[in-house]
């Protein structure tokens, strides 16, 4: 990529950010898909603080959005695709902190190369976090060095397939006895094997949401 287009696409990126919250704003309230989730969860139970990191990456075909497949040793969504990121410890200070300590420990991507950009609207999962997603242009020189013990692959989709009106799909499922909405990508072309569903792809439909796609 040469720097032109380099320059051309991390606009594109911050042009984004005019349709998030502000990082000097984090959004409050428990989460937006709180009304499909609140009656799996335990009403004396606090909600566990997560953060992740929804990665924008300037490629010469566009911005690329960076995701992972977690190991399917781990406790929580194991398997499944999702953005790096976890809970927000004492230490982070922040949602913004943790989620670009959890992109370094889990992919290797230091903070510098990140820029990020403003938050998403919170979202609650059936596990009991609520997670606030840090949408953020990552430089496209990175060289991801996974955790074997959390990450199993990181790949890139392009945000435009993620974005186009036919690529999601919603699905009606049984859950813990009752019926349940789920957002579905299919990504043949663009990443063989890998299905984006869940909490993951909730987080790009309400990404789509923001940009008045929805």
């Amino acid at each position: 990529m040469n720097g032109s287009t380099d320059e051309l696409l991390l606009r594109d990126a911050r042009r984004i950010a005019s349709s998030l919250h502000r990082l000097d704003a984090p959004p409050e309230g428990v989460g937006w898909n709180v009304g499909e989730v609140d009656d799996f969860l335990t009403p004396d139970v606090a909600l566990t603080e997560a953060a992740v990191l929804v990665g924008l990456v300037p490629r010469e075909h566009g911005l690329a959005v960076l995701l992972t497949r977690r190991t399917d040793a781990l406790r929580n969504h194991a398997g499944q695709v999702s953005f790096p990121g976890g809970r927000v410890e004492a230490d982070d200070g922040d949602a913004v902190q943790a989620a670009l300590r959890e992109t370094h420990e889990e992919v290797g991507i230091a903070a510098p190369l990140i820029d990020p950009l403003g938050f998403l609207d919170p979202l609650v999962t059936v596990t009991g976090f609520r997670v606030l997603p840090v949408v953020a242009a990552v430089r496209p020189d990175y060289i991801a060095t996974p955790d074997p013990a959390e990450v199993a692959a990181v790949f890139e989709l392009p945000l435009a397939f993620l974005l186009a009106p036919d690529s999601l799909l919603a699905h009606d499922i049984e859950f813990r006895g009752r019926p349940r909405r789920v957002h579905e990508y299919v990504a043949h072309d663009h990443a063989p094997g890998q299905r984006i569903w869940g909490v993951t792809a909730s987080i790009l439909f309400n990404l789509r949401q923001r940009l008045g796609l929805d």
